[in-house]
């Protein structure tokens, strides 16, 4: 029988593969480890990967350059019930009767079509009404509605029947009938017991407002004094 000692190898062989297989191991352990400390960047969360969904149309140029003419003749010229309110009607902005146009007032440049504005109320100066951006589109401003001086309508918005926006306020949500707000954002100060008309004094307007409980100290205090800082 033959000897089995010869089939294993020599001690020194072993010893001698140990030393070769060194290196190996120790390149493949610091790659693990670079790998570790270094990870593949990930593209599923990346915003650049996510593509856009939006296309905003293209503005005529020769619409465009008569519209603003048009909004620049507007913002200048006298005439808040008749001349401003004719040359918005002919940009093409929703007029209804009786309305009263602010010096200064600018309606949406770019698609004055998307403003509607009922009869009976009115804008004050400097009052900025924007009808669109991105898929939000559209204001309408109900009949017998008061926007203060400086006031910002943002699109999507309805301010409701009779509603009053106080002067500076930023209105990015829709405002319930005869209803006073204020702030940026705007919110809902006090209840109007009358629509603010331009037939409607301010001594009358005020003593039926109601003021809410919900509604800051200092914009309750003016609403009980009759304040509603709605210059014209």
């Amino acid at each position: 029988m033959p000897p089995l000692i010869g089939s294993w190898p020599s001690p020194e062989a072993l010893h001698a593969e140990s030393l070769d297989s060194q290196p190996e191991r120790s390149e493949q352990a610091a790659g693990a480890r670079s790998a570790a400390s270094h990870p593949a960047p990930s593209t599923v969360n990346s915003p650049d990967s996510i593509p856009g969904d939006w296309q905003e149309p293209q503005e005529g140029i020769l619409r465009g350059m008569c519209g603003r003419i048009l909004q620049i003749l507007a913002r200048m010229l006298p005439g808040a019930q008749s001349l401003r309110v004719m040359l918005h009607r002919a940009r093409g902005v929703k007029i209804g009767k009786g309305v009263w146009i602010g010096y200064d007032v600018v309606l949406d440049t770019a698609r004055p079509d998307l403003i509607t504005i009922e009869d009976g109320v009115a804008i004050s100066m400097r009052a900025l009404v924007i009808a669109h951006f991105k898929e939000q589109r559209g204001v309408r401003i109900e009949r017998e509605a008061f926007i203060g001086p400086g006031a910002i309508v943002l699109p999507g918005v309805i301010v409701g029947r009779g509603a009053v926006v106080k002067a500076g306020s930023v209105v990015s949500q829709s405002v319930p009938p005869m209803t006073i707000v204020q702030g940026n954002p705007a919110v809902p100060v006090a209840r109007c017991g009358i629509a603010f008309r331009q037939d409607v004094s301010m001594k009358l307007f005020s003593r039926h407002l109601q003021p809410l409980a919900a509604a800051p100290t200092s914009a309750r205090k003016e609403a009980e004094s009759g304040s509603t800082s709605a210059g014209s």
